[in-house]
């Protein structure tokens, strides 16, 4: 396997690790700074105020993202089995 070709794999690998993660923790970043500018404004320092609604919208996330993110998993998966060939020889 030459450096040039694991770089690549690596490259892809690294770019759907970030497409997935992203799509799962941006939202609940979004809802955390929303509750977080809230409870600075109202001065409440409640911890189960800025949980809940982050596991509530991480989870709605799943929910909607849940087929893309596997779909996106299992089309790289089936690249990089099928680039085997190339890649080693």
């Amino acid at each position: 396997m030459s450096p040039e070709a694991f770089v690549e794999v690596m490259r892809g690998a690294m770019y759907i690790i970030i497409l997935i993660t992203s799509a799962l923790i941006i939202p609940g970043l979004i809802i955390g700074l929303v509750v977080a500018v809230f409870q600075a404004a109202t001065s409440i320092n409640e911890q189960t105020m800025s949980f809940l609604p982050r596991l509530m919208v991480t989870l709605v996330a799943i929910s909607w993202f849940g087929n893309w993110l596997v779909t996106k998993m299992m089309d790289y998966t089936n690249e990089l089995i099928l680039s085997i060939p190339s890649v080693l020889g």
